[in-house]
C-alpha cells in the first residue's frame, strides 16, 4: 500500500481574490497566514505545539482498552487482578497529567469541553484562518463550532500520522480500497478466510448457554464461530442483527438512545478538468498546490460555518454549504483516465430528515447538488460545466448503502459523553457486550471513528485476553 502524501494539505480560497495554504512546511504556513494576520502568523507555531503535545497525551488512552469495571471477575485472585490493572492505568495516567503540567492540563480540559470558536478565537483574529481550522471541530457530525464539547474533535482531526509523522495526511494510491486490501491479504496470510458480498442477516445464540454461537448470511447460510466481533455501528449490531429477547432492556434503551445524528452528504464527481479558482492567477490548466490538499468552500467565517449549521437544525439543506473538496487524482494517476479527475465533495449540512420533501424524490436531491456546484462556481467559475457525472450519498444513502446509522461516518458522535468509559454506552466500553462471544470492534467502540485501526487493534487484544489463541473467530 502506497501513501501519496499531501503538501500543502489545505487550500481556502475567499471570494475577496485572497487565499490560504496551510500544511506541513512552516515557513508556507508563516507567510500564508500573515497575508491575513502577522499576529496570528505568530501564535500558529505555538496552537500547533500545543495540540503536538495534547495528542501525544492522548496516545496511551488511543492505544489501549479503557479500564472497565469486570463482570466476570468472581475468584479473590481474579478481583486482585483486576483492580491492580485498573490502579496501574489510573496511576500512569495521572503520572502523564504531572508530566503535562497544571498550565497545560487546564488548557486541555478547556479544549476538551469548550467549543471549538472559543478555542480559535483565544488563538487567532483571522477569520479565514479560523474558518479553515474550523471545520475540523466539525466535520461529520450534526455540530456547530459553537457547539460545546466540538474542540475535542478538533484535537481528535490532528491525532493522525503517516510514517510516524504527526499530522501529514495522506492519499492512498488507488483509493480508500487499497487499505481495505492490504487488510485483507495480511489476513489471508495469517491464516484467515475472508467471505465477501455475504451480508449478515442475524446473530445465532445458543437458547442454553445464552451466548453468540455464530451468524446466519442473507442467503440462509449458517457459519458458526464462538466468536463474533462486530465493526457495525452499535445500534445495527444490537437492535437489528442480535435476536429480541436477548440482551438487557437497560442496555438496549441506551444504545438506541445513543446520538446517531450527521449531516454529511458525500458527492463523487467525474470532471474533465482541474477547478480553477479566481484567488490563483495561472495560465495553465496542470495542478498547482491549490489543489493537492482538502479545499474548503464556503468557510470563510466561523459565522458562514454556523450559519450553513443553523438551515440543517430546522430541518432545512444549508443554503451555503460547508464544502470540503479534495482531488485524489492529481497524486494518484491510477484512479482517472489522463486529463480526467475524481472529485469528492464532503458536503455539510444536511440533515437526515427534511421539514419539506424526502431525500427520495430525485428533484430535491438534484437541487442540492446544483446549490453546491454554483457555490463552487463562485470561488471557480466554470466548475458545473467541468462535470461529466457525480453519485450523491445524502445522510439516508448512507444508512442503506453503507449501514452508518443515522448517516453518522463516525458510527455515533464525537461528543464527551460518548467517549472513553462512555462509549458506545456507559458500562460496556471495553469492547465486549451483554452476549457472551459477541465483541464490537468499530467506530462505536473507544476511541471512535476515523481511519484508524485502535478500536479493531484494541478490541482483538481484548479477545485474546479472554480466549488465549484463537482458530475459530469471525
Amino acid at each position: 500500500m502506497k501513501l501519496l502524501r499531501r503538501s500543502p494539505a489545505s487550500f481556502t480560497p475567499c471570494l475577496d481574490g485572497r487565499s490560504l495554504l496551510l500544511g506541513p512546511d512552516a515557513e508556507l504556513n508563516s507567510s500564508e497566514i500573515a497575508k491575513f494576520s502577522k499576529k496570528d502568523a505568530m501564535a500558529y507555531p505555538r496552537y500547533e505545539e500545543q495540540l503536538l503535545k495534547f495528542c501525544k497525551f492522548m496516545d496511551s488512552l488511543l492505544d489501549s482498552y479503557t479500564p472497565e469495571i469486570k463482570r466476570d471477575a468472581h475468584s479473590l485472585m481474579d478481583k486482585v487482578k483486576d483492580k491492580f490493572e485498573k490502579s496501574a492505568f489510573w496511576s500512569h495516567l495521572l503520572q502523564q497529567a504531572l508530566t503535562l503540567g497544571q498550565k497545560d492540563m487546564l488548557d486541555f480540559i478547556d479544549l476538551l469541553v469548550s467549543p471549538a470558536a472559543k478555542v480559535l478565537n483565544n488563538w487567532f483574529e483571522a477569520e479565514a484562518l479560523k474558518a479553515t481550522l474550523a471545520t475540523d471541530a466539525v466535520i461529520g457530525s450534526m455540530a456547530s463550532v459553537y457547539t460545546p464539547g466540538s474542540g475535542y474533535v478538533l484535537l481528535h482531526h490532528v491525532m493522525g500520522e503517516t510514517d510516524g509523522e504527526r499530522g501529514i495526511w495522506s492519499y492512498v494510491e488507488g483509493g480508500m480500497g487499497s487499505v481495505s486490501l492490504a487488510l485483507s491479504n495480511a489476513a489471508c496470510e495469517a491464516g484467515a478466510h475472508i467471505i465477501t458480498n455475504a451480508e449478515v442477516a442475524q446473530v445465532l445464540v445458543d437458547e442454553n448457554t445464552g451466548s453468540a454461537t455464530g451468524v446466519i448470511l442473507e442467503n440462509g447460510r449458517e457459519v458458526r464461530s464462538s466468536i463474533l466481533l462486530s465493526n457495525a455501528t452499535p445500534y445495527k449490531t444490537f437492535m437489528e442483527l442480535v435476536p429480541s429477547g436477548i440482551l438487557p432492556e437497560e442496555f438496549l434503551q441506551a444504545i438506541k438512545n445513543c446520538d446517531y445524528s450527521s449531516a454529511t452528504t458525500k458527492i463523487n464527481i467525474a470532471a474533465d478538468k482541474l477547478p480553477q479558482f479566481c484567488c490563483c492567477a495561472t495560465d495553465t490548466d496542470e495542478p498547482g498546490p491549490q489543489h493537492v490538499g482538502t479545499i474548503h468552500i464556503g468557510s470563510e467565517s466561523m459565522e458562514e460555518i454556523d450559519l450553513a449549521y443553523r438551515d440543517a437544525l430546522n430541518g432545512l439543506p444549508s443554503r451555503r454549504p460547508l464544502i470540503e473538496m479534495t482531488i485524489p487524482s492529481v497524486l494518484d494517476t491510477t484512479i482517472s483516465p489522463p486529463g480526467k479527475h475524481v472529485i469528492n465533495l464532503f458536503i455539510q449540512y444536511t440533515p437526515f430528515k427534511l421539514t419539506e420533501g424526502s431525500w427520495e424524490v430525485p428533484a430535491i436531491r438534484e437541487s442540492f447538488a446544483k446549490r453546491c456546484f454554483s457555490l463552487i462556481d463562485e470561488y471557480s467559475p466554470g466548475f458545473s460545466s467541468s462535470i461529466i457525472a457525480y453519485d450523491m450519498l445524502t445522510p439516508p444513502d448512507l444508512e442503506r448503502v453503507i449501514g452508518l446509522t443515522g448517516g453518522n461516518i463516525f458510527h455515533g458522535s464525537m461528543n464527551l459523553d460518548s467517549l472513553f468509559l462512555m462509549r458506545p454506552v456507559k458500562g460496556w466500553s471495553d469492547y465486549r457486550t451483554p452476549l457472551k462471544g459477541l465483541y464490537l470492534c468499530g467506530s462505536g467502540a473507544h476511541p471512535g471513528g476515523g481511519v484508524m485501526g485502535a478500536p479493531g487493534r484494541n478490541a482483538a487484544s481484548v479477545v485474546l485476553q479472554d480466549h488465549g489463541s484463537l482458530s475459530k473467530t469471525i
